[in-house]
């Protein structure tokens, strides 16, 4: 349900806030309302089937990550690099005098987006809708036509229109006025894209032990940071509106955790590493002495110096990453407590004893 009803209220607030003259374009997101418009009622868009993809990969929100000030609708979408500038990209728009009889009266209306003025057409992964402009009754604008083809072709009849186009985590709005002549219109979305991997000293990281939380805007621009995605899976080309964002990186599901600023550049790919100071550690118990008889079942807690629980596991021998640094591993078994304090240096993975005497 949440899914649903923010996308619907983004929407409903930069439709508002459009200037009635046509020709105009904004960015949908942070624009003021005005009274003396109706509220908007807009249908939200069906579940991406690759956001359902990605919901299938991620795990539990770990220990270690950043907590996310607020959450949007899943928004990753595959972004592929094009060739070539030019308008041949796509085919041209020919006037289509041999309409059906019962679309004499409408208009041909070709739209599609490139990535920045001039620059190289989106080919895939745009959401095109097109509403009416004048409320109804209810206050909702209707929903004329809907694509999700790189190049949206419509019949129109001729009037105002609001058109949409959602790709990746943002979206634009523009108002078109269609007359009897054929129509083109090209959205501009300044939208590039980032990869993003993770390594520990030269080696590196498994992509299904990272994940990514994205946010609005650099470590140090100021106010209260905006999450864009979380959670995003590491080798992932997501689409991103051009800009500086916040990337905290999670290695693991304790607390190995980096944080780093990127640059999204209109119409380019930019692969992000980010270097992890961390290891992966094997906690055990043993018998008597180091080397000695494993114990098979204990509960464990990893604590930092100053008593700050990290990590809590119940199992024989437990992995997890940790941060670089010294902790307490305190193991409990039938009873009794037994501890020990380890080190943990960055890249060296090892398996630390606990002795049971």
């Amino acid at each position: 349900m949440i899914r649903r009803l923010l996308p619907t209220a983004l929407l409903a607030l930069s439709l508002l806030a459009l200037a009635p003259q046509p020709g105009t374009e904004a960015v949908a997101q942070g624009l003021p309302t005005r009274p003396d418009q109706p509220s908007l009622v807009i249908p939200a868009p069906p579940a991406s089937p690759l956001g359902t993809d990605l919901q299938r990969r991620r795990r539990l929100s770990p220990g270690g990550a950043a907590a996310p000030f607020f959450t949007l609708p899943d928004g990753a979408m595959p972004f592929v690099p094009q060739t070539g500038t030019g308008p041949s990209l796509l085919p041209g728009i020919a006037p289509q005098p041999n309409l059906p009889p019962q679309f004499a009266d409408r208009t041909p209306v070709v739209i599609d987006a490139q990535f920045r003025p001039g620059g190289q057409y989106v080919r895939q992964g745009l959401h095109w809708r097109i509403f009416s402009d004048q409320p109804e009754a209810s206050g909702a604008f209707a929903l004329v036509e809907e694509s999700r083809d790189a190049q949206g072709v419509f019949a129109l009849r001729p009037g105002g229109y609001i058109l949409h186009v959602a790709f990746g985590t943002f979206y634009r709005v523009k108002r078109i006025q269609i007359s009897n002549v054929p129509h083109r219109e090209t959205m501009v979305l300044n939208a590039g894209a980032v990869r993003l991997a993770g390594k520990v000293g030269e080696r590196t990281i498994r992509l299904q032990s990272l994940s990514f939380d994205i946010y609005a805007g650099g470590l140090f621009d100021g106010g209260e940071p905006r999450l864009v995605m979380r959670q995003v899976p590491a080798g992932d080309l997501i689409a991103l509106q051009e800009g500086t964002y916040h990337v905290v990186s999670t290695y693991g599901d304790a607390n190995a955790t980096i944080r780093a600023d990127i640059r999204i550049r209109a119409g380019q790919v930019t692969d992000a590493t980010i270097h992890h100071r961390a290891a992966n550690i094997r906690l055990r118990l043993v018998r008597g002495q180091e080397g000695g008889e494993r114990i098979d079942t204990a509960a464990w807690t990893v604590l930092t110096p100053g008593g700050d629980v990290i990590k809590e596991s119940i199992g024989a021998f437990p992995d997890m990453v940790l941060q670089e640094g010294e902790y307490l591993a305190i193991a409990r078994h039938e009873g009794r407590v037994f501890n020990k304090r380890f080190q943990v240096e960055a890249g060296k993975d090892v398996a630390i004893e606990v002795v049971a005497q």
